[in-house]
């Protein structure tokens, strides 16, 4: 019995470790570029708002009924997002809603859709996307929103950096796929080799110069390529590429 509790006290030592080691790891996170935050907040274009599990970013005037739930992506911290997103609300009038996942980690973030959705009542047209991991996540979100029955409904996904491993080849998705040509991460030949998970219709827009980390605002990542372009840059490449996506759809509406 003695040897039983003491077999039984080393595994309960080593899932502790496990545990603590894990929280330790998923709570060292990229953090996001102060200066590149302050312009975002500085911006006479946009309203920033937070909850307890997001930032919202409104236009201050020319909104849209459109808006945009995005994943960030491991590890990084959801203020890093702020600069890149607000140039794309005020290019399109659309609202963002930055979600703050679990852990840090979107994959342990069971929280369904319309959680996110619900901190911007007045939008009625929704898209999902995301960055790295959080694109993946994206997908998943994307797949229960074309269900008969959800609620709310995605109209469009769009991809930062990423590509889904859900089959959404048969959906009636609107999808963006943006692609960064230095990404040493989600690298363009894997972003392609996975391009028959989408529509056929798929709309693939690629940012040269650009690399894993710029489409966020939190310096180096280990294993990504080298960025080319500035920051002004890389964001303007992306609010241009969500600016003409978003019109391209108007005029089916």
């Amino acid at each position: 019995m003695r040897r039983v509790g003491a077999v039984l006290l080393a595994v309960a030592g080593v899932v502790v470790l496990v545990v603590v080691g894990f929280l330790v790891y998923a709570g060292l996170v990229f953090e996001g570029d102060r200066e590149a935050s302050l312009d975002a907040w500085r911006s006479n274009g946009v309203e920033i708002t937070g909850t307890d599990r997001s930032i919202v970013i409104e236009p201050t005037t020319g909104g849209i009924d459109a808006g945009l739930v995005f994943i960030p992506g491991a590890k990084v911290q959801p203020s890093a997002y702020l600069y890149k997103m607000a140039g794309i609300v005020e290019a399109t009038g659309m609202t963002v809603v930055i979600t703050e996942p679990t852990l840090n980690l979107a994959f342990f973030d069971t929280r369904p859709l319309s959680e996110f959705t619900a901190d911007a009542p007045e939008v009625e047209r929704w898209f999902v996307g995301g960055h790295s991991l959080g694109g993946v996540r994206a997908c998943q979100l994307a797949a229960d929103g074309t269900r008969d029955d959800a609620d709310p409904a995605v109209e469009g996904l769009i991809l930062f950096g990423s590509y889904c491993v859900d089959d959404l080849s048969g959906s009636d998705l609107e999808v963006l796929s943006i692609v960064a040509e230095n990404d040493g991460l989600s690298t363009p030949d894997e972003v392609a080799s996975r391009a028959g998970n989408l529509p056929d219709d798929t709309v693939t827009v690629t940012i040269e110069g650009a690399n894993h980390a710029a489409f966020g605002d939190y310096g180096a990542q280990p294993g990504d390529g080298t960025a080319t372009i500035d920051r002004q840059t890389a964001r303007a490449e992306i609010s241009d590429a969500v600016a003409a996506f978003i019109e391209e759809l108007e005029p089916a509406r």
